[in-house]
């Protein structure tokens, strides 16, 4: 037993038959008693709560459609050893789910365990959000998504409201914020502008549907991930009451959780929204299903690359710019090509952001500073810290 083990309902999964070999017969799961969490590398948490979502209700029930695609996958070149923990018990308010999906989630991340959580609505990402709260440092957070949820201050926290509320959390441990796949026409302006003087990223759909690729550092920066389904086209993800014509292709939502994956920085991702009543065929139950495996596929290839000044193990470029008003210093990694900028920290803000000052950009980024261009990324980073 654990310390977590009361905020959790068993499921409903036939180990006895299930095919050999496949995730099924593989996962420790909880059917009848909790999992023991002694060399477990990742979780996976199903949150039946749909209560703060106005306009999508039914989403709740998406757990149990996703688990019965994923348990019919098998491994590919990868030994799991994950564990599925079963539903959150709701609580008697939506905030007692909160707590306990919050408590659990910052649990896990202590212990080294990945947790993977299946939704329920998407303003659970503020109980995710929540989770690492006692880790007593600060975060980096990236939303898939094809709307901003910022709601007003006024507004009640629900689905489509809550990142206004993490935005505003005190005490206030987010360092970044990153969104990724909005349609221009489904964003005010005044949301657009407010993101800016932030400094916060954020990036159109036809941006990263340009380059798919350009996604990875933008998700290697983050600490948790929050993929909303209706992130996706309508007629590859159905099951959403307000699904796009467009959005985000299956292929590459399946990549972007890979490169998630791959991140050795990443320690959550929640997944959204997917609600069976609007499903076609359980397509949409079966794509979230293999943008899970291809999760797991990522964990599972991490290569420990993280970047340090002195490490043999990188080629370090070094650029000038603007008449040597700026310099940035660049790192390749040379285990998987992937790229590092630095920007100089401030001797005055003691060791607070220190985690931040090595950003994970791509070889274009190096490309443009070489041109005497400051990258935007290498910039809005400059200026939070300044």
């Amino acid at each position: 037993m654990s310390d977590i083990d009361f905020y959790f309902s068993p499921i409903e999964v036939d180990v006895e038959n299930a095919v050999s070999e496949s995730f099924a017969s593989v996962f420790s799961i909880h059917t009848t008693r909790f999992p023991s969490l002694e060399g477990v590398d990742i979780a996976i948490i199903g949150v039946c709560e749909d209560r703060l979502s106005p306009h999508n209700k039914g989403c709740a029930k998406a757990p149990h459609s996703v688990r019965k695609q994923l348990y019919k996958l098998f491994p590919g070149s990868f030994t799991p050893r994950i564990a599925d923990l079963g539903n959150i018990k709701p609580g008697h308010t939506e905030q007692d789910t909160f707590f306990a999906l919050s408590d659990s989630i910052s649990f896990l991340i202590k212990k080294n365990i990945v947790p993977i959580i299946i939704g329920g609505s998407q303003d659970l990402t503020f109980a995710q959000f929540k989770g690492y709260e006692k880790l007593e440092q600060t975060i980096n957070m990236v939303s898939i998504d094809a709307s901003f949820d910022l709601g007003t201050a006024d507004n009640e926290l629900n689905s489509q409201t809550f990142l206004g509320k993490i935005l505003l959390y005190q005490p206030n441990f987010l360092f970044n914020y990153s969104q990724i796949g909005h349609q221009t026409y489904l964003v005010p302006q005044s949301s657009l502008t407010m993101m800016n003087k932030l400094y916060f990223d954020t990036y159109r759909l036809g941006q990263i549907r340009d380059n798919i690729t350009e996604s990875e550092p933008i998700i290697r920066h983050a600490d948790m991930m929050s993929f909303d389904i209706s992130a996706l086209k309508h007629s590859d993800a159905p099951a959403h009451a307000r699904a796009q014509p467009n959005g985000f292709y299956a292929e590459e939502a399946c990549q972007m959780m890979r490169y998630a994956g791959m991140s050795d920085k990443l320690t959550s991702v929640g997944l959204y929204e997917i609600n069976p009543a609007f499903d076609v065929q359980e397509k949409t139950a079966a794509l979230a299903a293999q943008m899970i495996w291809c999760f797991i596929e990522g964990f599972y290839g991490r290569k420990k690359d993280q970047p340090s000044k002195n490490n043999p193990e990188y080629t370090r470029f070094h650029v000038f710019l603007q008449d040597h008003k700026y310099e940035i210093n660049f790192y390749k990694s040379n285990k998987s090509d992937r790229w590092w900028m630095e920007v100089p920290y401030p001797p005055d803000k003691k060791l607070k952001f220190e985690r931040h000052t090595l950003i994970p950009c791509s070889y274009k980024d190096y490309e443009t500073a070489c041109k005497d261009e400051i990258p935007d990324r290498w910039w809005q980073t400059y200026q939070k810290l300044y």
